[in-house]
């Protein structure tokens, strides 16, 4: 005797989407997410000169925390930050291109995506040593330079041999600006260079794209980009900004869609095996009955 039909009406069976309409829908869906990511998470940078040497050096790779900013962080003394040309910073100058019309295809598309850096980009590396209201100087007796008074040691991260500064300054940071200078202090174009500029030397919190958190490139010395223990000294107070961890949540904010996604698409698959493992029990009822 043939198995009742199961209640609730004839059921359609499901049909699955064709590879050659799948694959071009997950890569949509791909560069949309890398877009995004690009835009507002992180991105990569490619490091062309001797400005941060040795905390890094010419052709390394870094990744920059673009998230803070969204939620108005500011830059904190310290944080190796990536900024827009100020102006007049960068000289006027052309990179040139591969002749190989496939390679450059393939590095556009790649660029384009956050995949790879891009080379012509008017932007800069330095280390944030002042932010709003501070009094930056050079130098102290014992050739320091001082943040409110504060002596820096500053062993940890600049080039060696080199001294803080050779050049004299003693400012104060406006609101909305931030004091550079590079690592490298004897090859560092840095504010000190720039301070009979409009913005005498300093450069709009408006401009910082966000900062350096982690070198990825060369494998060797890949690892984190902290700030250095003399920015915690007591005397140096820190400017409001994103919780300790910070970091982990923009990874985790960053990685929702993909959770979304995958949990829909998770969910179609577990919805197939149902109805697939239905209409198998359906017929074995009727081989048997």
């Amino acid at each position: 005797m043939p198995a009742p039909a199961p209640k609730g009406g004839r059921r359609r069976r499901l049909k699955p989407i064709k590879l050659w309409r799948e694959v071009p829908l997950l890569l949509a869906i791909a560069l949309v997410l890398a877009l995004g990511i690009k835009t507002f998470v992180v991105q990569a940078f490619f490091i062309p000169s001797q400005s941060m040497q040795n905390t890094i050096m010419p052709g390394d790779r870094v990744l920059v925390n673009k998230f803070s900013p969204w939620f108005g962080a500011q830059p904190q003394r310290g944080q190796v930050v990536v900024f827009n040309d100020p102006g007049g910073w960068l000289p006027d100058t052309v990179t040139p291109d591969t002749s190989n019309v496939a390679v450059r295809y393939v590095k556009d598309v790649f660029t384009f995506v956050g995949l790879l850096p891009s080379d012509d980009e008017h932007d800069l590396i330095k280390r944030a040593i002042g932010v709003p209201g501070d009094e930056v100087k050079c130098c102290d007796k014992q050739g320091r330079i001082t943040v409110d008074g504060v002596a820096l040691n500053e062993s940890s991260y600049i080039f060696p041999g080199a001294a803080p500064s050779t050049i004299t300054f003693d400012v104060h940071v406006k609101a909305g600006f931030i004091w550079v200078m590079g690592d490298n202090r004897g090859d560092s174009a840095d504010s000190r260079f720039h301070m009979t500029d409009k913005y005498g030397g300093m450069v709009p919190i408006s401009d910082v794209v966000g900062h350096a958190f982690v070198l990825i490139w060369p494998p060797s010395r890949a690892g984190g980009l902290g700030v250095p223990a003399t920015f915690q000294q007591e005397g140096l107070t820190a400017l409001s900004s994103l919780p300790t961890g910070a970091l982990p949540a923009t990874a985790l904010l960053g990685a929702f869609p993909l959770r979304l996604v995958g949990g829909r698409v998770a969910g179609q698959v577990r919805r197939r095996r149902r109805r697939t493992c239905g209409r198998q029990d359906r017929k074995a009822s009727r081989g048997t009955g």
